[in-house]
């Protein structure tokens, strides 16, 4: 008998589905354009095509349905957040103001910061007072409470965070607090000391404000499509996928969207994770190129890294600082606007740029004729005819050439090009744009990008994946089977996992006594009551354990991971051991003479995805056929060409095609460039390469 389970994926222009029987492998996937305004209606709608391709009713997927989405990272993005209320300690309600000491730019005289997502107008203060060391020097005040709580009403907000003083160190004020709002308001409430209980007040006040704005909005979804699911019938629960992979469940979720903000990206990643060891790729660069954005993220020794901490909204791209610094642990990856949507324009110096402003779904390219009139990456692609006007989503979405012409005009007669030449330029720029992305990730993590294979995915990336791969001097592309949905496939491959911090500075060489045993044992505690939420029995789970650690006096510290098991697998001399050594690999250096400490104590709770291995084959015989031709411009230095167009499914293992080729399926295009080979690997994946001076070291 068949075991559906079930994944879904928003995006900022389409919304991804995939469904897998897990006694088989077998998989259908279809993908529907997001509707912003109201995004269950995608997802209904989605949910409902891949359940009909695959002939199977809502009641056969028993298994949890497990969710990514932008919705968080779009709804803060663009400032379109909940109504929420901050409550801080008095003398601190100009925190999220002050930011910290960091200027991205140190000679700007007129630097640019995003609001807050809470004003000021909305942010309170509560007399009250915790130590560093966590002493109640001063309890809430309750006649305080209540005034703020009237304020609160009187200003209509739908949710509220609190964020007291050194709460990290003891929480007992702000949960008086926040049971207080809780009861006297009606809305959510979230707590500093729940979503991030570490050191730094800017930050953990930040990562507070963006989860209290984002609750009214996550909250809503989550409540209607769980409402939805059970009237049509299906027996599975909805877990959410989060930043730093692992699952949760959807009531977890809606307490904390913060820990959803690169969701949708995450999945991808994970996804890269589970090609790079089936692959045996000690080294694999995931490029992720979607309808709205691009991502990039290093794979190495079969695992993403992961960060503690993630910047959102920045006001300029690439500079670290200008947007919102959030505490959540995330999977380490760059993301720019540069997606099948993003728009070209020209900037004030006559130049032409790409993105970061996307077109979206809504109303999307002009080429998509619903009502779009910018001219777009996609619609470049398809006036250079690397996109087919007939083939794409599988001829269920004809293409308008006309309407991508003329979109076109008026940027080409501002730039003085032509149509043609400015399609050239759209697609050479935003492909720069993605290099120089993908060089930035590598270069933080002190990666050389020659000769390191690339995983194109996404709607857009096997389009320009080649270009891109030639930018950053690569010689390897792999297209997987599925790529315009791995991410969305991703869910269904990785772990349900939750990962949890708590702040408590202690000598590194101080890893006994009973407050941190104890600290440990409420870490492992919250790991398995969020995953007995997720439906996971407490003898699954397995747990990892790390501490942030620097050098005493230092004002940053480094991630050093020391060991997985039921219990606390380091003493002091290993774990000293263990910092030495990932610090010696960061800097080049130790400070054998200064003593080292523990910042954050971290752990990880997990438990492996069983079932069939995904059903990735390709047909095993027959002759590689082009089923059309299609003139193809591939540069503007290159000449246009007539170029032979296959269809994916068509196919055989084996099979090997010298490019320039086009490779088309139902919802994707792989671009094979001139200079390239194509071979058809045994699980379906399609391998390309090239030869010539700096391809390859």
């Amino acid at each position: 008998m068949s075991e559906w389970r079930l994944a879904v994926d928003i995006g900022g222009t389409f919304t991804d589905t995939v469904l897998l029987d897990a006694q088989t492998g077998k998989i259908f996937s279809t993908k529907e354009l997001t509707t912003p305004a109201q995004p269950l209606e995608a997802v209904r709608s989605a949910i409902g095509s891949v359940l009909r391709r695959a002939g199977v009713t809502p009641p056969e997927v028993t298994a949890p349905i497990v969710h990514a989405t932008t919705l968080v990272t779009n709804a803060l993005v663009q400032r379109k957040t909940g109504r929420a209320g901050l409550v801080t300690t008095r003398g601190f309600a100009d925190t999220l103001l002050i930011r910290d000491e960091h200027r991205y730019d140190m000679y700007d005289l007129q630097i640019e910061f995003p609001d807050p997502p809470i004003p000021r107008s909305r942010t309170f203060e509560l007399n009250e007072r915790v130590s560093a060391r966590g002493d109640v020097l001063l309890e809430p005040d309750i006649a305080d409470l209540h005034g703020i709580a009237e304020e609160l009403a009187a200003a209509e907000v739908q949710a509220v965070g609190v964020c007291l003083l050194n709460s990290y160190m003891n929480a007992a004020n702000e949960k008086v607090a926040g049971d207080f709002l809780a009861e006297a308001l009606g809305v959510p409430v979230c707590l500093s000391s729940e979503m991030s209980p570490q050191i730094r007040e800017y930050p953990r006040m930040m990562t507070t404000a963006c989860n209290a704005a984002t609750m009214p909005i996550m909250g809503r979804y989550l409540s209607e499509l769980q409402d939805w699911l059970k009237a049509e019938g299906f027996g599975g629960s909805v877990l959410l996928m989060l930043s730093a992979g692992g699952v949760v469940s959807a009531d977890v979720a809606a307490r904390v969207p913060i820990r959803l903000v690169e969701s949708g990206p995450a999945a991808g990643a994970l996804a890269g994770t589970w090609y790079a060891r089936r692959l045996a790729e000690e080294r694999l660069l995931c490029f992720d190129m979607g309808g709205t954005t691009a991502k990039a993220c290093l794979i190495e020794g079969g695992e993403p890294v992961l960060a503690s901490s993630f910047e959102i909204a920045r006001v300029w791209r690439f500079k670290k600082g200008s947007g919102y610094p959030v505490q959540v642990p995330s999977i380490d990856l760059v993301e720019i606007g540069a997606g099948g949507g993003s728009l070209a324009w020209a900037d004030d110096l006559g130049l032409l740029q790409v993105g970061p402003v996307s077109a979206g779904a809504d109303p999307g390219p002009a080429c998509y004729a619903r009502g779009g009139d910018g001219m777009t990456v996609t619609d470049a692609d398809l006036l250079a005819g690397r996109l087919g006007a007939e083939a794409f989503l599988g001829g269920e979405m004809p293409l308008d050439a006309s309407a991508a012409r003329k979109a076109a005009g008026q940027p080409a007669d501002d730039l003085g090009m032509s149509v043609d030449e400015l399609a050239m330029g759209v697609g050479e720029v935003v492909d720069q744009n993605m290099a120089a992305m993908a060089r930035m990730h590598a270069v933080e993590r002190g990666v050389d990008l020659r000769g390191v294979t690339l995983l194109a995915f996404g709607g857009a990336g096997p389009v320009h994946a080649c270009r891109v791969a030639e930018l950053v001097e690569s010689s390897r592309v792999i297209f997987p089977v599925h790529a315009s949905v791995l991410s969305a496939f991703g869910t269904l491959v990785t772990p349900i996992r939750i990962d949890l911090a708590h702040s408590s500075l202690r000598p590194l060489a101080d890893f006994g006594g009973e407050e941190v045993a104890a600290l440990v044992d409420d870490l492992r505690g919250e790991g398995l009551r969020v995953l007995a939420a997720a439906g996971i029995p407490a003898e699954a789970v397995r747990f990892r354990y790390g501490i942030d650690a620097r050098y005493a006096g230092q004002g940053n510290e480094i991630t050093v991971w020391l060991g997985e098991g039921d219990a606390w697998p380091a003493d002091s001399a290993s774990a000293t051991e263990a910092f030495s050594a990932e610090y010696e690999r960061v800097y080049g250096l130790t400070i054998p003479d200064v003593p080292a400490e523990v910042v954050t104590w971290r752990l990880s709770a997990w438990a492996p995805v069983g079932g069939a291995a995904p059903d990735l084959g390709a047909p095993v015989s027959g002759q590689p056929t082009p089923c059309t031709r299609r003139l193809t411009r591939f540069g503007a230095d290159l000449p246009a060409a007539e170029v032979g167009v296959y269809r994916r499914e068509d196919l055989p293992v084996g099979a090997s095609l010298a490019g320039p080729v086009i490779i088309e399926e139902d919802e994707t295009t792989a671009v094979i460039r001139p200079g390239w080979t194509v071979l058809v690997n045994p699980d379906g994946s399609l391998q390309a390469s090239r030869e010539g001076e700096g391809a390859s070291r």
